[in-house]
């Protein structure tokens, strides 16, 4: 996979040289297997889907893409930079949403975006900052600490951070937590606004109607283990027998008992190793 991939079922795109390449990613807890072997890539303007049953490991792959956790076995390259070994420049092109955020508890909203700025080397920031602020409607909380702020609050700030950068790579696990319905609208037609900018967006999920409007491709992750890369077409076509097939079902299909596909199977992960 990689290079001549589509963004999307039928949208033409040429992906040079990924934003994202994860090769051979694996990571133990003592005996525990979190993740096995994982290969994908995700190229500039890119939605993948990463899905899964709880424990599958797709927050331990989004943390060690993150570099939250270090690197055990294989290579992370984000915008070409191994996370190993040039974190900062990695870091500097990389943005991270995680699925509990933890602001600090004595900065105000608009001190975090400072912060934030600070830590990206960012200039001319404030404006940007100000329309973040207003989009993700924390105008009335921007003078509020972070103690004071409520889940969905808290969730918000941390996509204003993320997108503050205009970040080549965003990673985010579970985002919608905590949102009312207008928030949950306004931070997916920011995801897609973002990824139509050129950012190459990993999406973790267990909202699957979620990762079906914004996905082109989904990555499937079982038991630490790699399932299926590809369109929700291909996985339609591979694992059900009705091309019309919710993403439910498919998702069904394959992480099933006696029905899920190996990754060495032609429906697994084709083409990971290239």
């Amino acid at each position: 996979m990689g290079g001549g991939e589509t963004a999307r079922d039928g949208a033409p795109a040429a992906f040079q040289q990924p934003a994202l390449s994860v090769r051979g990613f694996a990571r133990n807890y003592g005996e525990t297997v979190a993740v096995a072997d994982l290969s994908f890539e995700v190229g500039a303007g890119e939605i993948l889907g990463l899905v899964g049953p709880n424990g599958a490991g797709k927050t331990t792959t989004l943390r060690s893409i993150a570099g939250v956790l270090p690197m055990q076995a294989g290579t992370v390259e984000v915008a070409g930079h191994d996370i190993a070994r040039a974190e900062v420049a990695a870091k500097q092109a990389l943005a991270w949403v995680p699925d509990e955020p933890r602001p600090f508890d004595v900065l105000t909203v608009e001190e975090h975006l400072e912060f934030t700025a600070a830590l990206y080397g960012l200039g001319e920031w404030r404006g940007r900052a100000d329309e973040l602020i207003e989009r993700f409607e924390l105008t009335e909380k921007r003078g509020v600490v972070g103690a004071e702020l409520s889940r969905g609050m808290r969730q918000k700030l941390a996509c204003c951070c993320a997108w503050l950068s205009r970040p080549q790579v965003l990673l985010m696990d579970e985002p919608l937590s905590g949102l009312d319905p207008r928030g949950i609208r306004a931070a997916k037609r920011a995801i897609a606004e973002l990824a139509a900018s050129g950012t190459a967006v990993v999406l973790s999920s267990h909202l699957l109607d979620l990762i079906e409007e914004l996905a082109g491709r989904l990555l499937i992750l079982d038991r630490g283990r790699g399932l299926f890369l590809g369109s929700l077409r291909e996985a339609r076509e591979r694992v059900t027998d009705g091309a019309h097939a919710s993403l439910e079902e498919v998702f069904l299909s394959i992480t099933g008992e006696g029905s899920a596909p190996s990754a060495s199977t032609d429906g697994g992960l084709d083409g990971a190793g290239e």
